[in-house]
């Protein structure tokens, strides 16, 4: 998607700087990785998806991602942050705002947008990968024939699906915030998909990163040349170390 083609940020209507986290690690990825490790069906994971929080890691990912930002100048730091509505990702917004309070730094406005919200799993919501293949077979073999990209599971979403709502939250972000520095706080999802949109990646070039989105990274894109150009993916190297950085695109809770 190319959003302009010459000219200023301001000019062409692009933001000046696009950051996009994951948040941090939750209680649900923590399940899901322990019962992927031991080969069980069951992570049980009770509450909705959109209700699942942050871990305790998770917390303090979040806190190292309001470290990094209150190290910013001041003309870096994002001038509003636009929000998923799951709780994982308000925690981590909210908790870096209150490292850029601490710091003495300018907070910016916190707006929810539920066309950020993580990819819809349906009937896989939660579920172990082994569970998927010994509970829906048939959809195991769907999803391989179709491909990652355009599988949906019954209930659920495609990655095209999620494509489609950051096409319209990008069209409103730069007519409405145009040279202005704007933080997005969601899912690892979203974060691929945004590769995809602005980036103009095709299926095998989204397929080669499926997976490698980090809890609490930085991806960014800067303006240039009226358009949107990608400076840095799914960084990690303001977390500290012993905080896991790998990344994973399972049945919901990214």
């Amino acid at each position: 998607m190319h959003i302009a083609t010459t000219g200023d940020a301001t000019a062409f209507g692009v933001p000046a700087e696009l950051v996009v986290v994951r948040h941090g690690q939750s209680t649900g990825n923590a399940a899901l990785a322990a019962a992927e490790a031991a080969g069980s069906e069951d992570a049980g994971i009770t509450q909705r998806d959109p209700d699942i929080p942050l871990s305790v890691l998770g917390g303090e990912q979040a806190r190292d991602l309001g470290g990094w930002l209150a190290s910013l100048p001041a003309e870096r730091v994002p001038e509003i942050i636009k929000c998923s509505p799951y709780v994982r990702a308000q925690e981590t917004a909210r908790i870096a705002c209150e490292e850029l309070a601490r710091a003495g730094r300018a907070v910016p406005p916190l707006v929810l947008d539920e066309r950020l919200r993580d990819r819809e799993s349906g009937v896989l919501s939660k579920l172990t990968s082994v569970a998927v293949r010994i509970r829906f077979p048939d959809e195991t073999r769907r999803r391989a024939h179709l491909g990652e990209l355009y599988y949906r599971p019954p209930g659920g979403e495609s990655l095209t699906d999620v494509a489609l709502r950051l096409r319209s939250f990008l069209r409103d972000v730069c007519r409405e915030h145009a040279g202005r520095r704007v933080l997005v706080a969601a899912h690892d999802a979203v974060v691929i998909m945004f590769r995809f949109v602005l980036d103009n990646l095709t299926e095998a070039e989204l397929v080669r990163l499926y997976g490698s989105v980090a809890n609490a990274s930085v991806t960014r894109w800067v303006a240039d040349a009226g358009r949107l150009r990608l400076v840095e993916y799914s960084q990690t190297s303001h977390l500290r170390a012993g905080h896991p950085r790998g990344g994973h695109l399972g049945a919901g809770t990214g």
